[in-house]
């Protein structure tokens, strides 16, 4: 793993830790792996840096679900999902989501995704007229200042709202049984776009 990776969580871990003793937890792995590394115990000085890497990224993980908003009046919300490790995050990035529910029927689920591989086709999109002229059911969006993208079929109770922050970050909002995508920008409202930028772009 590179050494400027190992060291951005290092110090995401002093940051995020709730108690000292789960500081200091990882920080005797990291002490413990440098003094396997520094006697030739390599295997073992692996070993104790995956673990410290692993507590990290869970403490990591649950200080980037507090950024998606709770259920508004009338809704409820599964829990928040994260991302943020293994093959599928190599490939597609860190990725927060949670789903929220009315009586109705009516769901909404919000997406965070950096590194998406839906940038590249909203960016065309944003940028070509001729893609977003192929896409009937596709219109301009901005949403405080970020240029995006509404998708509805005429008739459906299905909307998707979608806008990138600093070319990196793409911010979704789908939801079914719903009338007007006002629900969608009531829940983007309770983003912090300032938090989210902080915490998921490099």
């Amino acid at each position: 793993m590179p050494r400027l990776r190992i060291r951005t969580l290092v110090l995401a871990a002093a940051a995020l830790c709730s108690s000292p003793a789960g500081a200091d937890e990882i920080l005797d792995r990291l002490d413990a792996a440098r003094r396997f590394y520094e006697s030739g115990q390599y295997r073992s000085a692996v070993d104790a840096l995956n673990f410290a890497i692993g507590q990290i990224q869970e403490r990591l993980a649950a200080h980037l679900i507090r950024l998606l908003p709770e259920p508004l009046p009338g809704w409820t919300a599964d829990a928040a999902e994260t991302q943020t490790a293994g093959l599928a995050a190599m490939i597609t990035g860190t990725t927060l989501s949670r789903r929220y529910r009315r009586g109705d029927g009516a769901e909404i689920e919000l997406n965070l995704a950096v590194d998406s591989p839906l940038l590249p086709m909203l960016t065309a999109a944003l940028s070509l007229p001729v893609v977003m002229q192929s896409t009937p059911n596709m219109r301009p969006y901005a949403f405080k200042g970020q240029r995006g993208l509404l998708e509805h079929a005429p008739g459906s109770q299905d909307y998707r709202l979608m806008f990138v922050i600093d070319n990196r970050l793409l911010v979704q909002a789908k939801g079914q049984g719903l009338n007007d995508p006002q629900p969608l920008e009531a829940y983007l409202e309770r983003l912090d776009l300032d938090a989210v930028r902080a915490a998921l772009i490099p």
